[in-house]
């Protein structure tokens, strides 16, 4: 746990690396900003994976893209999320 919130941190002074702030500036701001950071970057990569396998189409406009469900992979998605809710949450 200490590791965890470590890494996300110095993930962030990493990337602006001409922040300085005190403990609650890091506990409020700094850390709730990696985690939407974090969030957006995991978001971004399973919405590709999601595109790769088929189950939604990337629609791309200029400047962004907009993503929806295949229409004819609805039973593989709502198997997908099925089998996904099936599965054991760590603890």
């Amino acid at each position: 746990m200490v590791e965890d919130i470590a890494k996300d941190v110095l993930e962030y002074f990493l990337r602006n690396p001409q922040a300085a702030d005190d403990l609650e500036g890091v506990a409020r701001w700094r850390l709730m900003s990696q985690m939407i950071y974090r969030d957006v970057e995991e978001t971004s990569q399973a919405l590709d994976w999601l595109v790769e396998k088929g189950l939604l189409t990337r629609i791309s406009r200029p400047g962004s893209a907009f993503f929806r469900l295949q229409a004819d992979q609805r039973a593989g998605a709502e198997a997908f999320v099925a089998e996904a809710d099936d599965k054991p949450k760590p603890e």
